[in-house]
């Protein structure tokens, strides 16, 4: 029998949150990793029960918690929640063997059962335990407490579990998204920067509307966000911190800047830099302060991107005539392209993984957001729209995220901009609902 022991503590310090987890797996557990990056996958159908008081009744809190939980691993588009309309009175407690003969006529594959209360103290305690239905056998159990405003990122801790143990793939759930969030007429555009969790709860503004933002890129330790600022028409790089809401000035460089991403160590920026006709790229040391320059072409060279080691670069380059995407080493030699297909590439990102780059395309006045083989085979298109562009990786290169917009119409009127997702496969695309219109989005790393 594979066990995991979960605890989880969650102690909040204003908007700072610090938690500890311990996980304890027997060295005999295996875990399978199915590597499927296309074709639709039939949905697990799994059961989650409203988490119970002490007294095995369902409780406001136990229903909230349920629900998230269901969200998560619905919207991957790998399970699919059997109707709780159906489902067999479930155990009171998860200390209660279930009876599985009840649960295998729904084809039920997995049952999570838990229960939540607010004890005496004010403090959210929670304990679960996931069923495998068709081995009728725990999988995973886990306990802990939190702050009751910690409530739904340890709901989405606990989906994080149930999707790791049932697909082998890493987790993506306990993530945040940063975004430039648009209003105002086209031609008076307030940008400013806000952050969500993945699935568009727990939204604040991070800046405040007064100077124009633009890519904003979260750092490796998912604390940090670095983006460009417009001040008195300058562009500026920052750095801003996201427990604290403080920001650094890393610095104005000469010409136009775009896209500061951080290097996978998160010691580095990289980013492109436009002076006297040229566009290159440049890396820049943040303990030195250092900036080395890259590229040296007549053309425009934007849009790098790091691979997960840090050993190579993709960027896009119109220097073979149209805009295609390259790769080099880290330190600028090495130059190769990539993409051989029908019309232009732009905003190539690496996935997590290693194996596949995203990017923007356009053909004939249409977008798309496709990926591709790191050598530039096997490319694919997912999705696509009058303006789609700006993808981003959950962290475990399952799920990407992007911006799209809706063509104006002759009064001015349209143009809605909004996010969107959709699975490597193609599949599942869906929209992220927003306070106003948004853009560019930069999906964090696990915070956990």
């Amino acid at each position: 029998m594979i066990r995991h022991s979960l605890i989880m503590m969650m102690a909040w310090m204003g908007l700072a949150l610090s938690m500890l987890l311990s996980v304890f797996l027997p060295a005999h557990a295996q875990t399978l990793r199915l590597d499927i990056t296309s074709g639709q996958v039939a949905p697990i159908p799994i059961a989650i029960a409203d988490f119970t008081g002490p007294d095995g009744v369902p409780t406001n809190v136990g229903r909230q918690i349920a629900q998230i939980i269901s969200d998560d691993l619905i919207s991957s588009g790998q399970f699919k929640s059997v109707d709780s309309a159906a489902f067999i009175t479930p155990p009171d407690s998860p200390d209660i063997r279930p009876d599985f003969n009840d649960w295998v006529p729904l084809g039920v594959q997995g049952l999570l059962v838990g229960s939540a209360y607010i004890d005496d103290g004010g403090a959210l305690q929670i304990e679960f335990v996931l069923w495998d239905v068709v081995a009728q056998r725990d999988i995973t159990s886990g306990e802990g407490s939190t702050d009751e405003n910690g409530l739904r990122r340890l709901s989405h801790q606990i989906a994080d579990f149930v999707y790791e143990e049932f697909t082998g793939d890493s987790a993506y759930f306990d993530t945040q998204i940063v975004y430039v969030s648009e209003s105002g007429p086209a031609d008076r555009r307030i940008k400013r920067l806000a952050i969500m969790d993945q699935d568009g709860h727990n939204h604040r503004f991070l800046t405040s509307g007064n100077d124009l933002v633009l890519t904003p890129r979260f750092s490796p330790q998912a604390h940090e966000i670095a983006y460009v600022n417009y001040f008195n028409d300058e562009p500026n790089v920052y750095l801003l911190d996201v427990a604290l809401g403080r920001t650094e000035r890393v610095g104005s460089f000469p010409g136009m800047t775009f896209a500061p991403r951080f290097s996978p160590d998160g010691d580095a920026l990289i980013m492109s830099l436009a002076e006297d006709g040229a566009t290159d790229i440049f890396a820049l040391d943040l303990k030195t302060q250092q900036l080395s320059q890259l590229t040296r072409s007549p053309s425009i060279d934007t849009s790098p991107s790091y691979s997960p080691d840090g050993s190579q670069i993709v960027f896009n380059s119109d220097r073979g005539g149209s805009q295609q995407l390259y790769v080099m080493s880290e330190n600028g030699r090495g130059v190769q392209r990539i993409s051989y297909g029908e019309g232009r590439y732009a905003t190539p990102v690496w996935s997590p993984r290693g194996d596949i780059i995203a990017f923007t395309k356009i053909v004939r006045g249409e977008f798309f957001i496709g990926v591709m083989n790191k050598d530039g085979s096997g490319e694919r298109l997912l999705a696509r729209g009058y303006l789609v562009e700006g993808p981003t990786w959950a962290p475990n290169g399952r799920v990407l995220m992007y911006f799209k917009q809706e063509p104006r119409e002759a009064d001015g009127s349209g143009g809605e901009v909004a996010l969107y997702r959709v699975d490597i496969t193609g599949f599942n695309e869906s929209r992220i609902i927003t306070p106003a219109d948004a853009s560019d989005p930069a999906w964090s790393p696990l915070l956990r």
